[in-house]
This record gives structure tokens, sequence and C-alpha cells, in this order.
């Protein structure tokens, strides 16, 4: 789907059709978003802005080269959009193009970024009067998209903070959950340090006008607090996974300690029982009707010699 947002008469226009380029001047243009296209009409892109679009190939290489590059006639950035999930988060590449006054866009599913450009771009046309401004405007709003999440992490992180110090059981799962709350962590932060990457780029670009620097310069200090909020955030989870691994290893040596104990207190009436079970005789053992009640008391008594033992030194 293809989207050209232009202005006509104090107006702001939209166009969902390629075939209205021979029509819109050119200087009016100022947005156009792909969304999923066709074939057909990111050819038709090309051949309006003069300029060849990446593929999603290009666009999602790591190396700094393909998340930004410029020619004589454009701006090519490439940056990832995280998209929330029920448990986690998965990266959206998007392609930007800045030709003259025009952004070109390039996605392939929705995001919140967008849509609330699309609709302040109509309300207010006399703002997004160039698509630099629409340019700063999503990644503007993306940046506070980036800061809401990394909020969520902190309380959640917060959560489970409460959950160690009531004492609440912990199992398995409460590990795995703290392992994925890591794993998210770093994917915000991997995910705004990319971004930065992107700003910085386009503040050396001769070609991106000066009079928006302040705006991107403001956009750094913002991702620059945000990186330092993720590494406070990636320790404070470390430590309370090692809180975690502590407790559950006291909790082992409290029940090994029981099960030390426990053999400790059967080894005397075990060596008493296995004395008198011996196939000698001992006089009085065997003879005498209270013979055996008089091992079975010795067998009691030592048992409960050694329980108090192990109380009076508070190892109970």
């Amino acid at each position: 789907m293809i989207e050209i947002f232009y202005k006509k008469d104090g107006q702001m226009m939209v166009s969902q059709s390629e075939a209205d380029f021979a029509t819109i001047p050119f200087d009016d243009v100022v947005w156009i978003d792909l969304f999923s296209p066709s074939g057909e009409e990111k050819r038709a892109v090309e051949q309006y802005l003069g300029t060849t679009i990446q593929n999603r190939a290009q666009a999602e290489e790591i190396e700094i080269s393909s998340r930004f590059s410029e020619t004589e006639q454009a701006i090519f950035a490439n940056t990832s959009f995280l998209i929330p999930g029920p448990e986690e988060y998965t990266e959206e590449t998007v392609s930007f193009i800045l030709s003259d006054n025009i952004l070109t866009t390039l996605r392939e599913c929705p995001l919140k970024s967008f849509t609330d450009l699309q609709r302040r771009i109509m309300a207010y046309p006399k703002i997004y009067h160039s698509g630099h401004v629409a340019f700063l405007s999503i990644l503007e709003n993306r940046i506070d998209l980036d800061a809401d999440m990394v909020e969520l992490v902190s309380k959640e992180i917060n959560q489970y903070n409460r959950k160690v110090s009531v004492g609440e059981d912990i199992s398995e799962e409460f590990l795995i959950d703290i392992n994925l709350l890591q794993e998210n962590t770093m994917l915000i932060r991997e995910n705004i340090i990319d971004k930065q990457r992107v700003i910085s780029s386009i503040l050396k670009s001769p070609k991106y006008p000066k009079e928006y620097h302040s705006r991107l310069n403001v956009l750094l200090k913002d991702i620059s607090s945000l990186i330092n909020h993720t590494d406070f955030g990636f320790e404070r989870l470390e430590y309370l996974q090692n809180t975690v691994l502590g407790i559950i290893n006291l909790d082992q040596n409290k029940i090994m300690k029981v099960f030390t104990l426990v053999s400790l207190m059967l080894m005397p009436p075990t060596l008493i029982a296995s004395f008198f079970g011996m196939n000698v005789s001992f006089g009085w053992v065997g003879t005498s009707a209270w013979s055996w009640l008089i091992v079975l008391l010795l067998m009691g008594i030592s048992t409960v010699a050694i329980f108090m033992v192990f109380k009076r030194r508070k190892m109970f």
C-alpha cells in the first residue's frame, strides 16, 4: 500500500495511488509512506524520486554502512522499531529516504509512530511543511515509546523484587521470567543504540538542514538517558538473579542440613542395634524378658541426647 501526503491550498491531502504522481507537484509532496508495497508501487516511487529504494535484506544488515548512507540525491537511513508482545519483543526494520524535502518510508507492518504521524499531519498541515519535520516527528514519537518500554520493564523488575522481599516461593519459572526480562532489556538497549548511531550519522551529513540539528541533539540526550536507565535495569536484574540463586542455595543447604542431622541422630541407635544384634551371647541379653526393653531404652536415650546437643547449639 502507498500513501502520498502532499500540500494543496493550505491543507494536507492524501492519495493512495501511485498514478497520482503525474498530477502532484514535486515541491508539494511531504511524505510517501510505503506499507508492504507492491513491486509496481516501489518502482513508481523510485522513478518519481530519481533514486533506488533498498530491499529488505539490505535494510536489515548490521553494518553501519547499510544503516546509513547518502548520495547526491538522497539520505538513506535504516533502523529497527520494537513491537511489544505478550512475553517478548520483535523487531521491525524501517527504511527512511530523505530526498530534497520529501520523506519516504518503507515498512512491512503497522507501527504506532506512523499512525500517530498520519493523524497529526492531517490535523496540523502547517507544522509538517517538509519531510524533515515528519522524519523528526517519527523519531521523537518512537523514542517516547521506547521510554515507555523501559519504564514498563522497570515496573516488572520492581514486582519481582517485591516477590523476593515478601518471601514468595521461588520456582524455576521465576528464574526463567527474570532471564526473559534480561533478554528484553538487552534488546531495548541495542534498539536504542541503533537509533543513536543513525541520528549521529545524520548530524554529520551536510545534506540535513542545520535548523533541525538542535532537535536531533535533544533526541541524542534522551537516548543517552534511556541507555543509562537500561544499564541500571540490567544491573538490577543481575542482582535480583544472584539474590534468587542465593535463596535457592540456602534452601538446598537447609534440606541437606536436616538430612545430615537426622542421619547423625540415627547413628547411635543404629550402632547399639548392630552391637546387640550380633550372634554373640552377652549374658543377660536375650535371657531376660526386660533385655530388649533395656536396648530400646538405650537407643531412645542416645537419640534424645544427640537431639538435645544439636538443639543447644541451635543447629535446629
